[in-house]
């Protein structure tokens, strides 16, 4: 479980994160939604060690952990980004083994391996050898999903999944969120999408303002 305390984050003066208490539960889906602006990405960047908080204590099954620290955070939260940012001089098999391989410290066969399996689970087996240019959108995602998966997070978390996806590849992102919940991953969920959100979601985070967020 994961739990966000008395987090305070603020640009230049302006707050933008007052004292926000958060809860995500283990094996469940949490949606953050909310109009543009009013601190959702703010929030899902400092969970991601992005940004540092101003204030404010992070918490996994009630052990505090530092969202910035590379020896704890990179096995605990996985991110999976709205413009997917993968390397688009590296295959997908490269973009999906290069932080095992660099950070987990994983030998490069077993390395691969995971990731054909993930890329199996996922409906892109076939496209380990393909470059991010010859992917569909909702490949790219997908790809993306699998590289975040392959550092075994305990939580996983999505910027704005279908924000550039039409209604089709929206339902696919649906299934696949709730696929990985089927399979225990605990998630955190960016959206503008209301409709999207209320069909994935355990619990919605609404952000009604830039200084606060309501829990229902």
């Amino acid at each position: 479980m994961l739990e966000i305390k008395n987090l305070k984050k603020s640009f230049s003066g302006r707050v933008i994160l007052d004292n926000m208490n958060v809860t995500v539960k283990d094996r469940e889906v949490l949606s953050i939604v909310g109009p543009s602006g009013a601190g959702k990405t703010t929030l899902l960047r400092c969970i991601t060690g992005l940004e540092k908080a101003d204030s404010g204590e992070f918490l996994i099954d009630g052990q505090s952990f530092n969202p910035q620290g590379t020896d704890t955070s990179d096995s605990v939260i996985g991110v999976v980004f709205q413009d997917f940012n993968l390397f688009p001089h590296l295959s997908v098999f490269d973009n999906i083994t290069l932080a095992p391989t660099m950070v987990l410290k994983k030998d490069k066969n077993e390395a691969k391996a995971e990731a054909e399996n993930l890329l199996a689970e996922l409906g892109l087996k076939g496209k380990g050898d393909l470059y991010p240019f010859q992917l569909s959108g909702g490949q790219k995602q997908r790809v993306a999903i699998a590289r975040a998966l392959a550092m075994h997070p305990k939580i996983l978390c999505y910027d704005e999944p279908t924000s550039a996806l039409d209604p089709n590849l929206r339902r696919e992102v649906e299934k696949l969120i709730l696929g990985l919940k089927q399979d225990g991953m605990t998630q955190l969920v960016v959206t503008h999408d209301m409709e999207f959100a209320k069909n994935i979601a355990d619990d919605i985070l609404e952000v009604s303002s830039l200084d606060k967020l309501n829990q229902k």
